[in-house]
């Protein structure tokens, strides 16, 4: 039998005495199970690891969800709804600070659970997508009209969306931070995002020289490249091996010559992308003057690869947990070096920081891009990369 995951053994840990029932089980599930969808992703995640996390049978949860999806639904809604009723709770013309206190609060609570939201809603259904992206425009609205109050910018809510994506990313990593400590960190970023003006405009960013776009001169590198956008648009879990077959003119059974299996496609779009942005690092950070334009170095790079190459990271962002142990341990090394050089460099330029407080301003850069990026739409342009490096600094503290 398969060990429990940290999650399930964490929620446990906390489950009631046997014997009783505490009258806020259903909150206990959807806590539980928020931490399973984060951690495994939506199709991986069984119901069985959710009761095993809350101390239940698996007959039990079910008399409180009548199956996955309608769980996986309640834990998508579950931090929206909890950000949308805490600023409802506010007065129309609350300050800013007080706004983004009351959010930065509630997404540290559900930190375990708040990383359904960024990648696995996808797996929603059209009408339950629609009902979350109602309530995450309310968000955005009272955050921008916030933002807007202190420092009147035509912006398009790009502000409130990064500030918003600075706090969000304590979702999406593990860096061990006391909560108060977290919040204090997410709060500043995020005001220093939202006070960003056309002044910063990424003026004096060295253009950012990013490796060659990979042209498949094989068969092999057709079927990478025609997976990549289908893995992007649909899901991993939803791409069948046919619909690649089809995409590079081959037979299913054709695709076993040159992969293992669906999965080592998976694997191979994400070596691609560790691959792309290290490359683009080496690139940025050499002959730079100091810490502080390494720092504005590396956030341009950051900010031209997620622009270059928006499917592709957007798959190896999503997917990685997804994948088996012995195929994402590499990439979980990549990802760490890439990690620990921003992490050096932003101490570097900034001494007062602890290693962990580093760490989390470098995610909170990414979570500037990613919402920023949405924002834009990811449609590329000089102006645009410009805008979100700034953003980016700004975050950072610099």
């Amino acid at each position: 039998m398969a060990p429990a995951s940290p999650s399930a053994r964490s929620a446990a840990t906390a489950a009631p005495a046997s014997g009783t029932r505490p009258r806020n089980r259903k909150q206990l599930i959807i806590d539980a199970a928020g931490r399973v969808f984060s951690e495994r992703g939506y199709h991986k995640a069984s119901m069985e690891e959710v009761a095993a996390g809350v101390g239940i049978t698996a007959a039990a949860l079910y008399r409180h969800f009548p199956n996955k999806y309608a769980l996986f639904a309640e834990c998508a809604h579950v931090m929206v709804d909890g950000l949308v009723a805490a600023l409802d709770e506010m007065p129309p013309d609350a300050p800013l600070t007080e706004v983004l206190t009351a959010v930065t609060r509630v997404t540290v609570a559900h930190r375990a659970s708040g990383g359904v939201y960024r990648w696995e809603a996808r797996y929603l259904d059209h009408q339950d997508r629609r009902r979350l992206g109602v309530k995450f425009g309310r968000l955005v609205e009272r955050v921008d009209e916030a933002v807007q109050r202190e420092r009147p910018l035509p912006d398009d809510r790009l502000r409130a969306m990064a500030a918003l994506g600075a706090i969000g990313s304590i979702t999406m990593h593990h860096t061990s931070i006391a909560g108060r400590r977290a919040e204090a960190l997410l709060l500043a970023s995020a005001l220093r995002v939202a006070a960003t003006g056309p002044a910063a405009d990424g003026r004096g960013v060295r253009p950012v020289e990013l490796p060659a776009r990979p042209v498949p001169r094989t068969r092999r590198a057709e079927i990478l490249a025609a997976s990549v956008p289908l893995f992007a648009r649909n899901g991993f879990a939803n791409v069948t091996n046919g619909q690649i077959a089809e995409a590079v003119g081959l037979t299913p059974s054709a695709l076993y010559r040159h992969y293992p299996g669906k999965v080592d496609i998976l694997a191979a779009a994400c070596l691609q992308a560790a691959g792309l942005l290290a490359q683009g690092v080496e690139r940025s950070l050499h002959e730079v003057a100091g810490p502080h334009d390494a720092v504005v170095a590396l956030a341009a790079t950051y900010v031209a690869y997620c622009f270059e190459y928006t499917e592709l990271n957007s798959v190896a962002e999503a997917e990685l947990a997804g994948l088996p142990a012995d195929l994402r341990r590499p990439l979980v090394v990549a990802q760490r070096e890439h990690i620990a050089v921003w992490e050096q460099q932003l101490r570097l330029a900034r001494p007062e920081l602890h290693p962990r407080q580093a760490r989390v301003l470098v995610h909170a850069g990414f979570g500037v891009v990613v919402e920023a990026g949405r924002r834009l739409r990811w449609q590329d342009s000089p102006g645009h990369r410009e805008a979100v490096t700034a953003l980016v600094v700004s975050a950072l503290g610099l």
